[in-house]
């Protein structure tokens, strides 16, 4: 028997669909039944390719004696954090508060009617291990502080709320000086150039900071390109890079970017191939890095990209090893087992891969399996590309010469019983986020201008007209499609990352189609006037995570970067690069000002904010080139410079090349290439 999440569009929310659990979705006659019946609310937070989330489905919430008291004594919601980032933020900064650490799964316990938490976790096991409690004692310990603890109940509420509310509010600053920009540059260099310790994720708003400061002639004591360099080549380089398949997963386990924790999420892949053709762009051609954004591109292709032209969201980290497991496992879809290497290859080609990959005993991941990491950087032989075909061969049933597309799998029944010509694949999350794709729209588009990648672009573009296209809804944008269906409201990450997406792409089609590249650009404008509209903090200045109207225990303003970059940071150099394309000074001016709303952040948390600091970058320098197509093509694949954009034009003074403006001011035309370059390096440093 199903309970209410059946007919949920989103797949997490499906998952638990049978669990005996009496699940509600987050709404308005959730919260009014638990006031009601003062009930406690038990919310539960997560995403469908947790792998700890679909541990607890299975154990604590598909046990019955649970599930009775639970529904007794408490009114249980599930929360997809990908629908609802903005009530992710908000429990977890909470859990945080309340227990010093966070991650997913978040359950939380909130008072009916006024949503506050009193208490919180992650993983909870149905008996008590790993120094956690059992999760039925928890719900009786609970249960009973509720109804018998009230005044201090509601001292630990007010605390936390007091906690809360002043995170949200945080002093205005007037110091937008270079001072402050140089001190964030190096400190979050700093971040990309530690020695790793594990896990290690890919960090891409540090590493994208970082690269920003490679411009700059200071004092540091790092060396910006080449920690960027190396963090470049740890990821082409490692287990976190699927060389079979393409694809970046989310993290590694270890120090030495070993073995990954293998779900693969869009907002990685596509804030990865940004930074490597950024890193290309900057100087660093290695070809590991090519060979990644190819593979990268060919896996978004292949397996993530919908008949409509919008990107899948995520594929799960574990997938079934035969149809007839009763559970999957992480991890059986990408690694090798030492007998079926010497099985699938030849001893040529055996030989040939262990001579750039780390193939030697002792296997690297568990029951004696290897994850494919590269010991080498130089270019791979033939024979490796064919012994790498060899085992794309047996993972997808066809080479890569001939699997174009490979269909998703939607859920684990799917998964199960359809007839794959190779192994059974993880479970793909086919909804259609809209920061995500334009995070990858940014990637593509970026890899399309540095590179002269015709198809990362048709990629790029068919997404990016999609969401136009697709998902506005009663004048306002929408965050998820879940196929063919727009729904959600748009948050500030959404509006924030799919205008940087649209002006990327404006860059890139400024060569070969300008009429295409007006276009994005129009369109840029119209959600960037959508957005102020419905987030813009008027008193304080930055952006609200989500529209005003909307009921929640804090408003709050993104400032601090995660996996992804905050939307305060990009939307501000969003504002910037309109401001240079358009000449307004209305939007530099909401740029300053909402620099200034975070400015006290700014110099209190340098590394929890690399983006703002990018922004502020854009802020100090932001610089104008006009000049021919042919010049702006060659200056994209060469040239990196962090705080320019390009415009095209066809009516240069007699012997000039360029007219390079920064701000307000232009300069005297540039004659030849060395001219415009040190004009350039003058105004961007």
């Amino acid at each position: 028997m199903t309970n209410r999440l059946a007919q949920s569009p989103s797949l997490y929310l499906r998952k638990h669909a049978e669990n005996p659990i009496d699940w509600w979705a987050w709404c308005d006659q959730a919260l009014e039944t638990a006031a009601r019946e003062d009930k406690p609310i038990f919310l539960s937070i997560g995403y469908s390719s947790c792998h700890w989330c679909t541990v607890m489905e299975g154990e604590a919430f598909s046990d019955l004696a649970i599930a009775d008291y639970m529904n007794a004594h408490f009114l249980p919601i599930k929360v997809d954090r990908e629908e609802r980032p903005d009530l992710d933020s908000i429990y977890m900064q909470s859990l945080q508060i309340m227990t010093g650490q966070g991650g997913w799964p978040l359950n939380v316990f909130l008072t009916p009617g006024d949503r506050v938490p009193f208490y919180g976790g992650t993983y909870f096991p149905v008996q008590p291990r790993y120094g956690r409690p059992g999760f039925l004692q928890l719900l009786q310990a609970l249960d009973n502080f509720y109804r018998t603890e009230q005044g201090q109940l509601s001292e630990q509420k007010d605390k936390l709320l007091g906690y809360l509310r002043a995170s949200s509010q945080f002093q205005p600053s007037q110091d937008l000086s270079p001072d402050l920009l140089l001190r964030g540059l190096e400190r979050n260099t700093a971040v990309v150039a530690a020695t790793p310790q594990g896990p290690n994720f890919p960090m891409i708003p540090y590493a994208q900071m970082a690269l920003h400061g490679s411009q700059f002639d200071n004092d540091s004591e790092y060396d910006a390109l080449s920690a960027c360099a190396q963090r470049g080549l740890d990821l082409s380089l490692g287990g976190i890079y699927d060389h079979v398949g393409g694809g970046f997963h989310r993290y590694t386990v270890d120090a030495s970017w070993t073995v990954p924790h293998f779900e693969k999420m869009l907002y990685d892949n596509g804030q990865i191939i940004e930074f490597l053709a950024r890193l290309w762009q900057a100087g660093v051609q290695e070809p590991a890095i090519e060979r990644a954004i190819a593979g990268t591109v060919g896996w978004l292709n292949r397996e993530m990209t919908a008949p409509a032209g919008y990107f899948y969201a995520a594929q799960d980290a574990d997938n079934f090893s035969q149809a007839t497991d009763l559970e999957p496992e992480e991890g059986r879809f990408y690694v090798w087992s030492e007998s079926e290497l010497k099985q699938i290859l030849s001893e040529t080609e055996l030989a040939a891969l262990a001579t750039s990959f780390k193939i030697d005993p002792p296997a690297n991941f568990e029951d004696g399996l290897l994850v494919l990491q590269r010991s080498r950087r130089e270019p791979l032989s033939s024979q490796v590309e064919s012994a790498l075909n060899q085992l794309f061969l047996v993972r997808y049933g066809e080479s890569t010469a001939t699997r174009k597309q490979f269909p998703p799998a939607r859920d684990n029944q799917a998964a199960k019983t359809y007839p794959w010509p190779g192994r059974i694949p993880p479970v793909t999350d086919t909804k259609m986020i809209v920061a995500w794709n334009g995070l990858m729209i940014s990637g593509l588009a970026t890899a399309a201008a540095v590179l002269d990648q015709s198809e990362c672009l048709k990629l790029a573009s068919q997404a990016a007209s999609f969401i136009l296209e697709q998902q506005s809804g009663e004048g306002q944008l929408r965050r998820l499609n879940y196929d063919g269906q727009p729904q959600v409201t748009a948050q500030a990450e959404d509006y924030a990352f799919l205008i940087k997406a649209l002006l990327d792409l404006q860059q890139a089609d400024l060569v070969s189609d300008p009429a295409e590249a007006d276009r994005w650009l129009a369109a840029a404008l119209k959600l960037q006037a959508e957005f102020d509209e419905m987030l813009w903090a008027i008193a304080e200045g930055g952006y609200y995570n989500t529209n005003r109207q909307v009921d929640l225990l804090i408003q709050e303003r993104q400032w601090m970067d995660s996996a992804t970059p905050s939307a305060n940071g990009v939307a501000i150099a969003n504002l910037v690069r309109l401001f240079l394309l358009t000449a307004d000074p209305a939007h530099l001016d909401r740029a300053e000002q909402g620099l200034k709303a975070f400015g006290s952040v700014m110099q209190a948390s340098t590394t929890g904010c690399p983006s703002l600091f990018a922004a502020l970058d854009w802020f100090l320098h932001p610089t104008l080139i006009r000049t021919t197509a042919d010049l702006i093509k060659n200056l994209m694949a060469e040239t990196y410079w962090p705080t320019v954009v390009y415009q095209r034009v066809d009516d240069l003074p007699a012997g000039a090349i360029a007219l390079v403006c920064q701000g307000l001011t232009c300069l005297e035309p540039a004659r030849d290439l060395t001219q415009l370059k040190q004009q350039v390096a003058g105004a961007v440093a």
